[in-house]
Formats: C-alpha cells, structure tokens, sequence
C-alpha cells in the first residue's frame, strides 16, 4: 500500500501542505511578535514621554496618584537617577542604573528601549526610559515597564488559532489529495491491466476511454493507437505469414513439376526440356527476389545495410529502369512513356537507386488496368533530382496512404507488401525520401527525391 502511487499522490501533497503550513506559520508568527513589540515600545514611549514631564513638575507631591496611575495604564513606573528632591521619599520605586541598557544615551537625552527583569521579581519587563529634565539638565530616568508575559498571551492565542486553521486546511487537502490521486490512478491502473492483457496477444481488451485532456487522456489515447498498431502488426505477420507461404510454394511447386517431368523422361525432346528449363530458372529467379526483399527489410531495419557511393548517371538509370517493363506494356496496350528532361550526375548507390524506381514501376504496373496509362519522368530543380512515376489505376484512400508503407501491407491481400517498404527505406537510407500524391479514381504519383549533393 505504501508503495503504491495512491498513497504516495495524496502523501506528498500533504507533506508540501504541512511544510508550507509550518513555514507560513512561523513567518506569521514572527512578524506578529516584532509587530505587537514595536506596537507596545510605541506606546510606551508615549506613555514615557508625558509622564517624565509629568513627574518633573510634581515629584515633590507626596500625595499625586502614582499607583493610580499603574492600576489605569496597566504598566509599571520606575525611575532611575538623581533624586530631584533630596529629603523627601521618592514617590517612585527606583531602579540601578546598571538595569538600563545605555544609561550615556539617557544622560544625552535619548530615549532607550530595553529589557529587565526587576530585583526579587521573576517577571520579565519590556520598558522605555526616558529622560527627566528640568530646564536643560538631565537629572535621571522615567521608566515605563510592562510584563512581557502579556505579549507572549497574544502570541499563544494567534499560534492556537493558526493551528487551528492548519489542521483544517491539512484534513480539507488530505480529502482533496486523495479524490486526485483516485482520479489519477484509477485510469493508470486500468491501463496497466489493459497493457498485461495485450502483452498476452489479447487485443480485443476493452482499453479504457478517458475523456479528460490532461497527460492522463494524451496517456490513454496514445494507449488506444499503440493497441491498434500492436493488433495491426499482428493481422499483417500472419497475413505475411501466409503470402510468404504462398508465393514460396507456388515457384517451388511448379520447379518440383517440372524437375520431376525432367527425371522422368515426360519432357523428352529438345524443345520441351529447354521449357521446363526455362520455368525452373524464372522460377528460381523469382525465389530469389523474394527471399532477397525479405533479407533486404531485414538489414535496413536492423541498420546494417551497407551503401555504395559511385558516381551514378540518373539519364541512363531511368533508361534502364524503363526498357525493364516495355514488354509488358506492350503485351498488356499501356501508353508506356519517359520524359527525361535533365542528365544529372550523382555520388550514390546506383544499384539501390535502380532497385527503388523498380519497385515504383513494378507497383504503378500491377495497379494500372490494360490499356492504362505510366509515366516516368525525371527533372532536377531546388539541388535536387525528382524521377516520379505516374499511372492511372484506382488510385489511393487516405486510410490506405498512411499505410502504404508499412512492410506487410497490401490493399488487396495479395503480393507480399514489401516493394514500397523497401523502396522508401532505400530512399530515405540514400539521403532521399518518396513523396506519394494520389485521388480515389485518378491514378497515383510517387516521387523519389534525391539531393544532388
């Protein structure tokens, strides 16, 4: 339980809540004390002030109120210094001088603030002496004192109230952090279930919908596209499984016939055998280029496709490119065309480049009905070469656009769905990248764009 995010969410808010409590307390109570001890030194001193001149002019009557006085302030008067009236009894408790702080500052008529704890008295004071003056001289010290135990009360009361307010605000967060955390984690813990479940090969899991648009919704939805690739990547290994399967066993079968026919004398004469000959090497020839586009895909995935750099000349690629699928355009009435309006020259792959355009033709060819129409052309513009490859077949849905590339995916089932794969790694291993613009019902253009650096 201690460990898991539930607990730690609302944990970690609290911890933050009490430590800023705590801290928010402290700053309030210090500013309060410095606050109600300035505030009190304040109305000592003015208490001070008039009653030092009050004292001057009648120190010698024995009977003014003093302790009256005291009873309605509610501080205690002091003083310090010379007696202003020898032979008469003080009508004031004296206080040593040693008591005050800066008894000089007293003697040059400044006022000074201070802290004492009076004789036989465990009671400490916050007082303010002020100079008691006749004429000009300075004579002593007039000492208005109040207990700093009444202050302290204040403090106590405020720092009760605080805590008060703190533990409040520690139950109202503790119920918010945990309302949070349940809100996090409830949808995080039904993703992981729905995670353990497709780790199993189970994608029809229900995936859970989180309509929110915070990390933990962007975190679901990038959950549901992950799901669907994963079942995506699972219905195309067994469909590839299965084409692979297919268009293994169709050569071999058709080179096993005709071996066998071979073995057994059914093919004969000259003409005959050199048939069955001439199946079982297109046979094997198409053996090879499967087997060679797997391994191929295999390498560019794993990054350990090696690369030629070779001056290449693209005029008489593209010718070659070309002249490969002529006879099938005019067995099948294509209008077959090339338009090659530049002869650039460059440092690449010459074989992997042929391989590419290929592939393109080979695609726009299964595509393109009899009697279509295939265009390859070829310009260089912007430092770069284009050889685009046009045809007039069905052309493409945007659904199937963005999946035309993946090895294994075919639109009809059929062929295994690696020409293109492999034609856009290619590029994009040569520097370049295929760029494919297409309409449902108009036909499609692949472009291969090479860089002539």
């Amino acid at each position: 339980m201690f460990r898991s995010l539930r607990f730690r969410l609302p944990a970690l808010f609290l911890a933050a809540i009490v430590l800023s409590g705590l801290i928010a307390t402290l700053i309030a109570v210090k500013l309060f004390q410095d606050y109600t001890r300035d505030r009190k030194f304040k109305e000592l001193r003015r208490e001070a002030a008039g009653l030092a001149q009050l004292y001057a002019e009648e120190a010698n009557h024995r009977t003014f109120a003093w302790k009256s006085l005291e009873l309605a302030t509610g501080d205690r008067l002091f003083y310090s210094g010379l007696t202003l009236f020898p032979g008469l009894k003080a009508p004031l408790k004296r206080l040593p001088e040693r008591e005050i702080r800066d008894w000089d500052a007293i003697q040059d008529g400044h006022v000074v603030r201070f802290t004492f704890t009076p004789p036989r008295s465990g009671a400490s004071l916050y007082a303010v002496a002020q100079p008691v003056k006749l004429g000009r001289a300075t004579f002593g010290a007039l000492v208005v004192a109040t207990p700093t135990s009444q202050l302290r009360a204040g403090w106590l009361r405020l720092i009760e109230r605080l805590s008060l307010a703190l533990i409040g605000g520690i139950v109202i967060a503790g119920a918010l952090g945990w309302y949070l955390s349940r809100r996090i984690t409830r949808p995080v813990l039904a993703l992981s279930r729905a995670a353990d479940e497709l780790a199993k090969g189970r994608y029809d899991v229900a995936v859970p919908d989180v309509k929110a648009h915070d990390e933990i919704g962007a975190l679901a939805r990038s959950f549901h596209r992950m799901a669907r690739r994963l079942e995506e990547a699972d219905e195309l290994e067994r469909n590839f499984l299965l084409t692979v399967s297919h268009e293994l066993r169709t050569p071999l079968t058709a080179i096993l016939g005709h071996v066998e026919a071979l073995r057994e004398g059914v093919a004969s004469d000259p003409a005959a055998q050199r048939a069955s000959l001439d199946v079982v090497a297109a046979q094997g020839a198409r053996l090879e280029r499967l087997v060679g586009d797997i391994l191929d895909l295999a390498k560019l995935n794993a990054r350990r496709f090696t690369l030629l750099h070779e001056e290449v000349d693209m005029a008489g690629l593209v010718e070659q490119a070309y002249s490969a699928f002529t006879e099938e355009a005019r067995r099948r009435e294509i209008d077959y065309r090339r338009e090659i309006r530049d002869q650039p020259v460059l440092v690449s792959d010459g074989d992997r480049l042929l391989q590419i355009i290929s592939n393109l033709l080979e695609n726009a060819f299964r595509w393109t009905p009899d009697g279509g129409r295939i265009e390859l052309g070829m310009n260089g513009a912007d430092g770069r070469v284009e050889v685009a490859v046009s045809d007039s077949g069905p052309g493409i849905d945007t659904e199937a656009r963005d999946r035309i590339f993946r090895p294994f995916w075919t639109r009809d089932g059929r062929g295994t769905g690696l020409g293109l794969a492999i034609a856009r790694e290619l590029a994009l291993a040569l520097g370049g990248d295929i760029a494919l613009e297409s309409e449902p019902g108009e036909g499609s253009r692949f472009r291969l764009l090479l860089p002539r650096a």
